[in-house]
């Protein structure tokens, strides 16, 4: 096999928590998956039960690790954990609400609304166009490790919206209007060129439905 044959991505974010219930950030606090969560992730195993899978690779963060645990052992594969996975760091907003933030600090927290690529959280948070670099870097160094075949990696919404973004061309500051649900599957193509869109927030293995993206 050649680099040039294009790696298949499968990617999912994490099952929900409780703190994706409350509308908390996590960033890279190391919150559980709930009940459902737990749930959603052996749902989403089961619907790749079928699938051929190389590789399962998922953000060293017990949420992303956990669901994708599910997956590995269904198919008998090891989990390989990737710290450049990693959701975005908030800084001083991790295990704040949204809610919290807005009234605590409003002009920092106008500038995370408006989406400002080199706007970094207080206290050690990174910055988005920090964060596009990072998953950019790491997703190409991974998808080229396993050319021709499929992998699956798990992470966060952070990194599903990023994902996205990559692979249709659609820069930081455009409004989001996809979904990045709890255990919906993604599907990527990789080549060195990039990514490439096949498919997005497939839920049908999911009976209720997930929460969107807004506490990462």
């Amino acid at each position: 096999m050649t680099l040039t044959e294009p790696t298949r991505i499968i990617a999912l974010r994490h099952g929900q928590t409780a703190w994706n219930s409350d509308a908390r950030i996590q960033g890279h606090l190391d919150i559980p998956l709930d009940d459902t969560g737990r749930w959603q992730a052996g749902r989403a195993a089961q619907a790749l039960a079928d699938e051929q899978i190389d590789a399962i690779y998922a953000s060293d963060l017990a949420r992303a690790a956990d669901t994708a645990r599910a997956i590995a052992q269904a198919h008998g594969r090891p989990l390989i954990l990737e710290p450049g996975l990693r959701e975005r760091h908030f800084g001083s907003f991790q295990g704040q609400t949204f809610a919290q933030v807005e009234a605590e600090q409003p002009e920092v927290a106008l500038r995370w609304r408006k989406r400002d690529p080199d706007f970094a959280p207080p206290d050690g948070g990174e910055s988005l166009a920090r964060l596009h670099e990072r998953i950019r870097r790491v997703t190409g160094e991974i998808a080229a490790r396993h050319p021709g075949e499929q992998i699956v990696l798990v992470a966060h919404g952070g990194v599903m919206d990023l994902l996205y973004r990559l692979a249709t061309g659609q820069g930081l500051l455009a409004p989001r209007t996809w979904a990045l649900g709890n255990a919906a599957i993604n599907r990527l193509l990789w080549t060195p060129e990039g990514l490439s869109l096949v498919g997005w927030s497939d839920v049908r293995h999911l009976e209720s439905g997930s929460l969107d993206e807004s506490t990462t």
